[in-house]
């Protein structure tokens, strides 16, 4: 089957949001140049003035150029029968069938990338881009980011590696199931091949080790395969475009993943993570004891040497917690941190306050009261142990929680006997308590698939 080696120009690098500027096609027989299309495409809006830079493609050149729909036959006709080829395919492939699937036409072909190829039938070079390997193999490309240009370019490259694939890698990943062609550019297969199909968190990785994304599922393959699907955006692009490696530490359960997911980007800060980089909650509300002995509150960022017994995302939202505090348990609002004054609060100069502020009530009273309030902001007023499934058979994967707040989770075999919460964190990998991972816990208190066991 002959070759057809595409490559397109394009007003940007999201398929769905972007149009095809210029395409160019080299029919190849695998020995010798058969035959060769190129044409400008009118996108029917301008295109960015980047862009021009880019490629020297001017709204007045696609002016009185076809629009996709009018030359849509002739390619489609063109690559009908052929392999299609470019370099990082899924870029081309994916704008190519996005153009037809917008005009209700069907675009199924099969493809090679050849970046992918070169690096396997020439491995160890420094670099894979495309200008990298014409300079290496002594490639003229004359028009660079002009589409004809590239893809004789990539015919060339593809011509070294027909002449030079003597483990037949060609073959291998024209097979049906290789997936060889939907994988990113620097990743190689064995690694694909060997990812569970078990609940973890994953990480992609560049080609220094560095973590480029942290994700989890409750099936890795089926969740990766959803990354690699076609029609990616930019930023997706640009990140499959960089990952080299993939490697994964399975957890279980959908919940331990959760928390190792929320925990593994707080540690590696990975570029392509937006979610739960920052904590949305950076205030909190702080216990302690006066001089006189009153218990009292107050609202504030990190607070050393101070309890937080509520985290909250604004001083505004904590101010709040605290009226309805006041409202609910009749606290001394000058004791939970609403008023500043060095006598009475205000609201016992009119007789809304029992006066605890000025010692009309013990602290042991009060201390009762302003502790029973505090019992209602915590989702886990007492201590214990959530049971799930473990990553083997014979395990299981546990979620500690002592007194209201998040100890860490780990792995025990089930006919482990523990008694004392000692022997929990000796088997535990601590973790920070935060209210993102108390609401990851309360979701799956009395779910089905955990036991909830009070310590």
């Amino acid at each position: 089957m002959p070759y057809a080696i595409v490559d397109i120009e394009t007003t940007g690098g999201f398929a769905n949001k972007n149009r095809i500027i210029e395409v160019a096609i080299v029919i190849f027989d695998g020995k010798e140049v058969i035959e060769q299309y190129e044409t400008l495409i009118n996108p029917q809006y301008a295109i960015p003035a980047f862009i021009s830079g880019l490629t020297g493609i001017t709204d007045e050149m696609v002016a009185g150029a076809p629009a996709f729909e009018d030359v849509a036959d002739d390619i489609g006709k063109l690559l009908e029968d052929k392999i299609f080829v470019a370099h990082n395919v899924n870029f081309d492939h994916g704008f190519l069938k996005n153009e037809f699937n917008r005009i209700g036409k069907g675009f199924v072909v099969k493809k090679l990338c050849t970046v992918r190829l070169t690096r396997k039938v020439f491995p160890g070079l420094k670099s894979y881009s495309l200008g990298s390997l014409c300079e290496n193999f002594d490639i003229p490309n004359r028009a660079r980011h002009r589409a004809m240009g590239d893809a004789m370019a990539t015919t060339r490259l593809l011509k070294k590696v027909v002449e030079n694939d003597l483990n037949n890698e060609i073959g291998k990943a024209l097979k049906r199931n290789s997936r060889e062609a939907k994988l990113p550019p620097l990743l190689d297969r064995g690694v694909y091949l060997k990812l569970p199909q078990k609940p973890g968190v994953y990480y992609f990785l560049d080609e220094r080790g560095k973590v480029l994304y942290v994700g989890k599922a409750k099936n890795i393959r089926k969740r990766i395969d959803g990354h690699l699907a076609a029609d990616s955006s930019l930023r997706k692009s640009n990140m499959l475009s960089k990952v080299a490696n993939i490697s994964y530490e399975l957890c279980g359960n959908e919940l331990i993943a959760l928390l190792h997911e929320s925990y593994a980007i707080k540690k590696h800060w990975p570029e392509y993570n937006r979610a739960q980089k920052y904590s949305s909650f950076t205030y909190g509300l702080y216990l302690y004891e006066d001089h006189n002995g009153y218990k009292r509150l107050s609202i504030g960022r990190k607070m050393k040497n101070l309890e937080m017994v509520h985290m909250v995302r604004s001083q505004n939202e904590g101010r709040q917690v605290l009226i309805d505090l006041y409202q609910q348990f009749d606290l001394c609002p000058k004791l939970i941190g609403l008023q500043k004054t060095s006598h009475a609060c205000f609201n016992h100069q009119v007789g809304q306050c029992d006066g605890a502020c000025v010692g009309k009530i013990k602290p042991e009273e009060y201390n009762r009261r302003l502790e029973k309030a505090l019992e209602g902001l915590t989702e886990f007023a007492n201590s214990f142990v959530l049971y799930g499934r473990g990553r083997y058979e014979g395990e299981r994967g546990f979620v500690l929680v002592e007194r209201g707040t998040f100890q860490g989770y780990g792995f025990v075999d089930n006919d482990q006997q523990i008694i004392s919460s000692e022997e929990w964190h000796h088997y535990m990998q601590p973790a920070q308590d935060n209210k993102e991972v108390h609401a990851i816990i309360y979701r799956y208190l009395g779910h089905p698939e955990y036991q909830c066991i009070n310590l």
